[in-house]
């Protein structure tokens, strides 16, 4: 037993850390990670899922719904920011839970987020794909339908025929260029990333300056709506449920954490890109859920594949559409880039333990990119974005996250009880109160999902604890030694 619970040393942990001609390459400053962050938060979450959590949990409240996932992101951020500035190598929580709580907890949190980074980016590159039609409709360019849907899906079309989808090219071609793009360099897909996030975090401000104008206060009353009798739809419960949807929104300082070992100072760099990305990002967030809500009533939202179209509507600015659309295609492009990497990297912090295959461990000669990472989720989602139906995964990314942010909030009060003396960069205060209110919010955040979201975590659980006893443990590095 005591071997599925052996650490990894925090000294073998710093020096896998340091910067050698065979190891990832240092090349991102502290603004490079904040970009990196805001790269991955704004996107889905702002641009579909506040009006999916106005219209069936939150109403107006859906502000609330964003402050309250902020808070408990705000408690799990300020653990991660310790965690980085201590351990800054690849791999996230999954790094920090080897150091703190054993190989097999390390595992169950680095399954966990190969569902939450892959999952993701799938299911983001089949909307990107569905905004993308939108867009070149409006120039009459129409792509044929059959390449636009999966075999799954049927499409009406103008003259009232049904098709049938072959494959979404699209979403596979995103995917495909995004992991050319990474495998040519970390520094390059920063710079591809930083452009992409100006261009949306622009439009995002302009939405909101022109949208406050024509705020109708009607819309905000009452501004939390009374419960239907049923829990999540509406009233105080609907706002938390609401929180728990669109925490999906808030995993972009989860991904910052994955890249500490291409930081170029990340003990200061770290703590400061983690923590500055959600600050702006929930900034933007409650000010762009206040305009959309004010702008039209939150049941006209409701079955809305765009959202915010349907209150670009209630504007006399009809150019505003297609800049939202632009804004959302950038959007949508950054989170994907940012989880393809986020997924690579903790693949190749696994894969140098010996718990997947060593392969996956191997860094390119020129890029110093773990480019078989990359191949490996190139094909994987581009598979599930080809052929899968776009569906609500969301939650199932929500718990996913919720679930590492309780590891690593755990890990900070282990790591102060057993290590006290080791060089914090960054320490996280109040402890142990707010490690404790973190996986307190996290933890009812994950209650207030529904019950088939949990019972898809486990199924995905059990699978990876098969393969844990039946290849991991056999192959561990650390455990072999012992």
């Amino acid at each position: 037993m005591s071997r599925l619970f052996v650490k990894k040393p925090l000294g073998q942990l710093l020096n896998e850390a340091s910067e050698s001609e065979k190891g990832l390459k240092r090349t991102l400053s502290a603004n490079s990670l904040i970009a990196l962050g805001i790269g991955a938060i704004i996107g889905a979450g702002l641009f579909s899922l506040t009006g999916l959590a106005a219209a069936n949990n939150a109403g107006p409240a859906v502000t609330i719904s964003f402050i309250i996932g902020a808070i408990g992101c705000a408690f799990a951020g300020l653990c991660y920011a310790e965690f980085a500035s201590m351990i800054p190598i690849a791999g996230s929580a999954y790094t920090y839970s080897y150091a703190t709580m054993g190989e097999f907890i390390a595992w169950i949190i680095g399954w966990d987020l190969v569902l939450e980074y892959a999952l993701g980016a799938a299911t983001v590159s089949i909307s990107w794909s569905q905004y993308l039609v939108k867009f070149l409709h409006h120039y009459n360019i129409h792509l044929p339908a059959q390449l636009t849907s999966s075999p799954f899906e049927t499409v009406t079309m103008l003259d009232g025929s049904v098709v049938h989808g072959w494959l979404n090219l699209p979403a596979v071609l995103i995917v495909v260029c995004l992991s050319m793009l990474l495998i040519k360099g970390t520094k390059e897909s920063a710079f591809i990333n930083g452009l992409l996030v100006a261009l949306k975090v622009a439009v995002v401000l302009v939405f909101i300056a022109v949208g406050w104008g024509h705020i109708n206060q009607a819309n905000y009353d009452p501004y939390i709506p009374a419960n239907t009798g049923e829990f999540g739809h509406f009233g105080w419960s609907g706002v938390f449920r609401g929180a728990a949807v669109v925490f999906f929104a808030f995993i972009g300082f989860d991904a910052v954490s994955t890249a500490a070992q291409e930081a170029k100072n990340p003990q200061r760099d770290m703590p400061r890109g983690i923590l500055g990305s959600l600050l702006i990002c929930t900034i933007l967030y409650v000010l762009f859920a206040h305009v959309m809500t004010g702008l039209a009533h939150y049941t006209e939202f409701a079955g809305s594949a765009a959202p915010v179209a349907v209150a670009i509507e209630k504007t006399p600015y009809e150019w505003l559409k297609q800049a939202i659309i632009v804004a959302i295609l950038a959007g949508y492009t950054s989170v994907i880039l940012v989880m393809l990497m986020g997924q690579s990297r903790v693949f190749y912090s696994m894969s140098m333990d010996g718990l997947l295959p060593k392969s996956f461990a191997t860094v390119h000669k020129k890029f110093r990119t773990p480019y078989k990472s990359n191949l490996l989720f190139m094909v994987f989602v581009s598979l599930f974005s080809a052929f899968v139906p776009v569906n609500i995964v969301g939650e199932m990314v929500s718990i996913g996250t919720l679930f590492a942010f309780v590891l690593v909030c755990v890990g900070v009060m282990v790591m102060r009880k057993s290590q006290p003396d080791v060089p914090r960069p960054f320490k996280t205060p109040l402890v142990p109160i707010v490690p404790i209110l973190g996986i307190i919010i996290c933890f009812a955040l994950m209650a207030s999902l529904p019950f088939d979201t949990w019972l898809r975590l486990a199924v995905w659980m059990a699978l990876g604890v098969i393969i844990y006893f039946a290849y991991s443990k056999k192959n561990s590095v650390l455990g072999n030694k012992l």
